[in-house]
């Protein structure tokens, strides 16, 4: 981003008022009171819209009720333009919407709404108000702020900067979830159901226990009665019979030919089911040899999980839950390697060009033929070592992928086998319950084939004389039968009465049974989800510390640069060294080690114009893929004094920061502007600021 043009209505002691700045270092001098700083202001008002205190009482021009600042600038080969106004309401300052425009090359691409201006705007530029205000534009005595700091407010203040701050506050945050899973898990364990689980089943057990001793005992009744019941008909068939024998002497000829038709259709109805019950049996047999092979091929699957080192016994869903990982750690791989050949591709090009001129790539400083090779030396070593991890990492991935596919390949077998056993089952549950069907088909046709056969013997008895003794010995034999009968009945129905008791016992067993298993697995799935918890809160402490020791490397590096082009060739020679605060320690050419507060004046200015450099480098370069390119300076010169030359110092080492595209220094010294680029010199004549150039 280079700004060109500021253009101020009413700002301050600015009525009408237009600036042009150049590439390179600008200068705006003057007195005290002439609109040098009000420039500043109106560069930041453009940009966010936002008041640097709690109104906008220091922009409005006073006694006027609006004002406009319209800023014109390029970024990325586009040319770019914000329009924002100010109103006054009564006593209330506030931006006026209506005028807010946003342009790109000429064109309107956003317009009345804040948010979308500033949306457009870090889209073009990458720069936010945090970055701007704290970064970008080093106001009136905040040059040293940094360094000023202590230790621990430096960390917090660079680590919050550099986003390292989120993963304390991730990890602070998942402590509340990992509580609210251990009082649910707290619950569960104390839980009735699940402590008494066990009793709870012996419960069951032993209700199921005695239904079925109950049934058993209900089912020898039932026989009892049946046939209780079958000779209560019987017999009072044959008293009937025997009331009427004269009547059906003369039928029992033609039931008996009647009777022997019967039994041979019910002979051959046997014949045919016991023909069913052959084949039947036969299917069965086959579909169980069929569940015998399946269970073998599951085997054979389970043999492959054993082979890449998984237990044989994983279920489908833990499988896919394994397959989940393994596509995880292969994507997390390919995007390691991608970083990797980036690294590489990025190491080459930068030997490329140190092979085409000795000029530092980053700074564009001339390099001398020992550090230039040295350089080309480390960059070499660099890829190599990038190759090496790159192969580790393709490596792993062949292995990853390989596994993947094996349990993926015995995922799917598993899910068929499990399908054709499941329908095989289903189908043998469907052959037994036709077997069972015919079985008591034959049943039930050997009864009816019974009593036809003794009805046809019964029939042939019959055919004789009638005999009143027989009569009344039958009456008596049917009496004792049917009271047999009654008894029998009544203790059948009693206990199907007990029976549907214990069965609705079992049933309320059941349920809380199936809750309290259902409350056992929650308590599993809790204890996980506590477990996994605590593994991503472990991951989040670990991996700040590694990322802030990545930061500080390179910020390091960034503003051992920078304070060597500051410096330049006959400056003097500081070496930047930081620890794990971000501190930076200051170590000589015979190696001994000083702290900021030991350097002189001069040396601290220029290490602090260094490491906030340094520091804005990083984060652009992070967030944008482009380091700093404008930096704002509000009276640098303001703790330097004339006589030991440090304002001079200070200009000239501005001047030969060329990393750095456009610079806009606001001061009172004359001394300091005469080293820029272009001087914009600013007076008041009746309280009006007049620029000229």
């Amino acid at each position: 981003m280079k700004i060109k043009t500021l253009q101020l209505e009413n700002i301050r002691s600015h009525e009408k008022t237009v600036i042009n700045f150049t590439d390179g270092f600008n200068c705006l001098v003057g007195g005290l009171g002439t609109g040098k700083s009000s420039v500043l202001y109106a560069i930041d008002f453009a940009l966010f819209g936002e008041p640097l205190g709690r109104s906008y009482d220091y922009l409005l021009r006073e006694g006027e009720d609006k004002a406009r600042v319209i800023l014109k600038f390029s970024a990325n080969g586009k040319e770019y333009a914000i329009i924002r106004a100010l109103k006054r309401s009564g006593n209330r300052i506030a931006q006026d919407m209506d005028q807010l425009r946003f342009f790109e090359d000429g064109e309107l691409v956003a317009e009345l709404k804040s948010d979308a201006v500033v949306e457009q705007l870090f889209s073009a530029i990458g720069i936010d108000k945090e970055i701007f205000r704290r970064l970008i534009w080093i106001r009136q005595e905040h040059l040293k702020d940094i360094l000023n700091m202590t230790p621990g407010e430096r960390q917090k203040n660079l680590d919050q900067l550099f986003k390292l701050s989120d993963y304390e506050a991730a990890w602070s945050n998942l402590r509340s979830v990992m509580r609210w899973y251990e009082s649910e898990r707290n619950s569960l364990e104390k839980d009735p159901d699940v402590t008494r689980l066990d009793e709870l089943k012996a419960r069951y057990a032993e209700a199921v226990s005695d239904r079925r001793k109950r049934e058993a005992e209900l089912e020898e009744v039932k026989i009892k009665l049946s046939e209780t019941e079958r000779r209560l008909k019987e017999i009072t068939s044959r008293l009937e019979e025997l009331e009427n024998v004269r009547r059906r002497n003369e039928e029992l000829r033609r039931r008996e030919a009647q009777i022997q038709a019967r039994i041979s259709a019910a002979e051959e109805t046997l014949r045919m089911h016991r023909m069913r019950i052959d084949e039947q049996k036969k299917r069965i047999g086959e579909l169980q040899r069929l569940l015998s092979s399946l269970k073998g091929q599951e085997e054979s699957q389970r043999e492959k999980l054993g082979r890449i080192g998984l237990p044989k016994e994983l279920t489908v869903e833990e499988l896919k839950g394994h397959a989940e990982i393994l596509r995880d750690q292969i994507s997390t791989d390919l995007g390691r390697e991608e970083v990797v050949r980036s690294e590489i591709k990025r190491a080459t090009q930068r030997i490329s060009s140190l092979a085409e001129e000795s000029r530092c790539p980053l700074c564009l400083q001339d390099l001398s033929l020992d550090y230039k090779n040295a350089l080309i030396k480390r960059l070499y070593d660099e890829i190599s070592e990038n190759r090496r991890r790159l192969k580790a990492f393709e490596e792993n991935v062949r292995r990853l992928e390989a596994a993947h596919n094996v349990v993926t390949e015995v995922i799917s077998n598993l899910q068929t086998i499990k399908t054709r056993m499941e329908n095989l089952h289903e189908r043998e549950e469907s052959e037994r319950k036709i077997l069972a069907d015919s079985q008591r088909r034959i049943e039930d046709a050997s009864g009816e084939l019974s009593k036809l056969k003794a009805e046809l013997a019964y029939v042939r008895s019959q055919v004789e004389e009638f005999n009143l003794l027989k009569l009344e010995e039958i009456q008596r034999q049917r009496d004792k039968i049917f009271a047999e009968y009654a008894s029998l009945k009544s203790k059948a129905q009693s206990m199907e009465a007990q029976i549907l008791e214990i069965s609705k016992r079992i049933d309320d067993l059941k349920e809380r049974l199936k809750t309290a298993e259902s409350k056992i697995s929650r308590l599993e799935k809790v204890k996980k989800i506590i477990e996994l918890i605590h593994e991503i809160r472990q991951s989040y402490r670990s991996i700040q510390p590694k990322l802030r020791r990545e930061f500080i490397l390179y910020l390091e590096r960034t503003v051992q640069q920078i304070l060597d082009e500051l410096t330049g060739a006959d400056g003097s020679a500081l070496r930047i060294k930081m620890d794990e605060n971000y501190t930076p320690i200051v170590e000589g050419a015979s190696g001994h080690q000083r702290s900021v507060s030991n350097l002189s004046g001069g040396e601290r200015t220029l290490l602090a114009f260094a490491y906030r450099l340094g520091v804005a480098q990083l984060l652009m370069q992070w967030r944008t893929g482009h380091g700093l390119r404008i930096l704002l300076l509000d009276e640098p010169t303001e703790s330097l004094g004339r006589e030991d030359g440090s304002i001079n110092r200070l200009a000239e080492a501005l001047s030969r920061l060329k990393t750095i595209e456009q610079i806009i220094a606001v001061t009172h010294s004359e001394e300091f502007a005469d080293k820029a680029d272009h001087v914009i010199w600013l007076s008041k004549e009746d309280d009006r600021s007049i620029v000229s150039f």
